[in-house]
């Protein structure tokens, strides 16, 4: 098998921000981009099928299965090589479903995978399923490549978009060079304080941020000191554990909140 023909694409149905700290702990080279208002795209580096014994099917499912572990976004891998190409959906603790095209387009896939793919991703029932069901079908025009690309337009109407460069068909090293060029973002392991602090990052740039770190955490904190510390001294005095053990809490989390603020706000100047 000649190794130049492999290649692999993985499409999270979620922003880079909430994509990256998954994607660290694959401890793999990888470039992330966005790939439509709700869609991430992941491009490997292809080391692992390039230089070890597994092929580039197993690897990209083991891979997409670990990305969506513990979130709620599925991944979309596909992969090709120069006898097949197919397709992976993972969500969560769910067996992955698949589909396989030969290199000439040939359907080598169980035609329920293809209905099971689309009610796993809350596709259309009816127009998007009748679009997919012609890959499940033999076409003399349509080889393993086009198949992939139909797949990715059946997503379009659900937002994907394929960053320009990153044609499924291609070479990984190509695909790598594409991404650089669009500026897509190095994803690579540094260690776990480095996938830490990623997580952080990534919680902070959600809904719950300002309660995380800022000035409404600190006022919360405040709060929570201004409230747990008279309590915790009237609980003492009428010797009540159980508002005791309130007050605790209250001052432990307003203790713990005013440090979490310092600690992220010093390397941000804030």
């Amino acid at each position: 098998m000649n190794a130049t023909f492999l290649g692999a694409l993985l499409f999270c149905r979620a922003d880079p921000a909430s994509v990256r700290p998954s994607a660290l702990l694959l401890r793999e080279r990888l470039l992330l981009a966005p790939a439509g208002p709700d869609w991430s795209v992941l491009v490997p580096e292809g080391k692992p099928w390039l230089e070890g014994p597994e092929p580039v099917d197993r690897v990209v499912g083991g891979w997409a299965g670990a990305l969506t572990v513990g979130v709620t976004w599925p991944v979309v891998a596909l992969w090709w090589d120069t006898d097949r190409a197919g397709c992976v959906l993972a969500t969560g603790f769910r067996r992955p479903v698949g589909y396989t095209w030969l290199a000439d387009g040939t359907p080598a896939g169980e035609d329920e995978a293809m209905h099971t793919f689309a009610a796993r991703l809350g596709l259309d029932p009816v127009l998007d399923v009748q679009d997919l069901e012609p890959l499940t079908r033999p076409d003399k025009h349509a080889d393993a490549p086009a198949r992939l690309l139909g797949l990715t337009a059946v997503l379009s109407r659900h937002g994907l978009t394929l960053p320009q460069g990153l044609t499924p068909g291609e070479p990984a090293a190509r695909l790598w060079a594409a991404a650089e060029a669009r500026g897509a973002e190095p994803v690579e392991w540094h260690g776990w304080l480095d996938a830490v602090r990623t997580e952080l990052d990534a919680v902070e740039q959600g809904p719950l941020g300002p309660w995380l770190c800022g000035p409404r955490a600190r006022a919360l904190a405040t709060a929570q000191l201004a409230a747990g510390l008279p309590l915790l001294a009237w609980a003492l005095t009428r010797r009540n554990p159980g508002w005791a053990t309130a007050a605790a809490l209250l001052i432990a989390q307003g203790a713990l909140g005013l440090t979490y603020d310092r600690l992220r706000a010093r390397p941000q100047g804030r």
